[in-house]
């Protein structure tokens, strides 16, 4: 029998997570029905739960690293049916210039509040879910559904290497050895650079070096010295900085290389870090500091593409112990401890 309501998690404030429960909207016929399988708790999610992004409303329906089955298509879907597995992606409304040149995440006319009032509307963090047809991408069928989840993280990622143009044998410093620094060190490899990883976190130190990286322990030696000690005292063609922090950030303008170094800030930090740098420095030696944010629909379909293949493995940076739906609340409590990686919400 198809399912008539879906459950769902959200954020109501501060500190509090719960399960709620609301009709399934129809499947129009450009639009699929997924069982969901899982969804990662993303620091976005998270950040709110801790009180650091209010800014993005209450209640907040997010959950943006989903996986899920399709149960049923639309009358006028070709590209998948009953039985695939698919991640989510973004959804825009496929007719302003932005989304006709595959920038959905630049859509002028998406909202981000569904019709009932919930902030961030993914509702990834379901048991059932209506998707459009264009927000959805085919992944190996035989992947486990939290690798999946991370379709945009990757995307994301993919999109900041893109704009930075890494080239082949270039020396690239991720700075922090989290999920999105280590994601960002394995497509930097996957584009051929060699990547040197810092980060002051034992566990996430062992993890990197797990993941076969060269590591800088920043806890007992200073990573901008042992950059130019690795380099021959040429520095970083490229940094990535992958924590939002204000020493990571001027670690990054010390350790790249005299001339023509480039730094992608990747990543966002609440409160804002800070960033000391010379407008003459940027001048004189041709800095490039270039920011990012998001991912289009190529990005979205080499991601998937990536992730299927075994390319990019995320596998480590999934932490062992999952939960529930309808322990949502102990999940957060769960991916905001310091240190985590993504902690997993299985909804099969």
């Amino acid at each position: 029998m198809e399912p008539t309501t879906m459950k769902f998690g959200c954020l109501v404030k501060k500190g509090v997570a719960e399960v709620r429960e609301r009709e399934l909207p129809d499947v129009g016929d450009h639009q699929v029905l997924l069982k969901m399988k899982a969804c990662n708790i993303c620091t976005t999610d998270y950040g709110q739960w801790l009180g650091l992004r209010e800014h993005q409303g209450y209640p907040m329906a997010g959950g943006h690293e989903a996986s899920g089955e399709v149960i049923k298509v639309g009358k006028k879907v070709d590209d998948y049916q009953v039985g695939d597995l698919v991640a989510t992606g973004y959804n825009g409304c496929g007719h302003c210039m932005a989304c006709r040149n595959g920038d959905v995440d630049a859509c002028k006319s998406k909202t981000k509040t569904s019709e009932d009032g919930y902030c961030f509307s993914f509702f990834g963090f379901s048991d059932y879910c209506v998707k459009d047809a264009k927000s959805i991408y085919k992944v190996n069928p035989e992947m486990n559904p939290s690798e999946a989840g991370f379709l945009e993280p990757l995307a994301t990622v993919l999109h900041g290497i893109k704009k930075i143009q890494i080239r082949p044998f270039e020396n690239v410093v991720i700075i922090g050895a989290g999920t999105m620094g280590l994601v960002n060190a394995q497509a930097a490899k996957a584009y051929g650079a060699r990547v040197i990883v810092s980060e002051i976190i034992p566990k996430k130190i062992q993890t990197a070096r797990d993941m076969g990286f060269e590591v800088i322990d920043g806890g007992t030696e200073d990573p901008v010295k042992k950059v130019m000690e690795l380099t021959q005292e040429e520095g970083a063609d490229t940094v990535i900085i992958a924590v939002g922090n204000t020493n990571a950030n001027q670690q990054a303008l010390e350790m790249i290389r005299e001339l023509d170094g480039k730094i992608l800030l990747f990543a966002a930090g609440y409160p804002a870090p800070e960033m000391d740098v010379d407008p003459n420095t940027l001048h004189y030696r041709r800095i490039s500091l270039i920011g990012t944010f998001g991912a289009n629909h190529k990005d979205f379909m080499e991601s998937a593409k990536a992730l299927s293949a075994g390319i990019v493995d995320v596998s480590k940076l999934i932490e062992p112990k999952t939960f529930c739906l309808d322990q949502i609340q102990e999940a957060f409590e769960e991916a905001s401890k310091p240190g985590m990686y993504r902690v997993s919400v299985l909804l099969d």
